[in-house]
């Protein structure tokens, strides 16, 4: 099955979502510092994609 943009588009909207879903909740259930604030830092950056990629998705929607 070939996706359209917008589909792609979403398909990896839906990855950086849940990529922040998981390294938060990793960077809540380790014991390591380091590795805690690492997590958290990724969860961020996954956000940032995820919003931009949300711009997109909205910018789609409108045309």
């Amino acid at each position: 099955m070939e996706m359209n943009t917008r589909d792609t588009i979403m398909k990896k909207l839906l990855d950086a979502q849940e990529s922040v879903r998981d390294y938060e909740m990793f960077s809540k259930q380790v014991n390591d510092k380091e590795v805690a604030g690492l997590f958290k830092q990724f969860a961020e950056e996954c956000g940032m994609q995820a919003r931009k990629l949300q711009a997109l998705i909205d910018k789609y929607d409108r045309h």
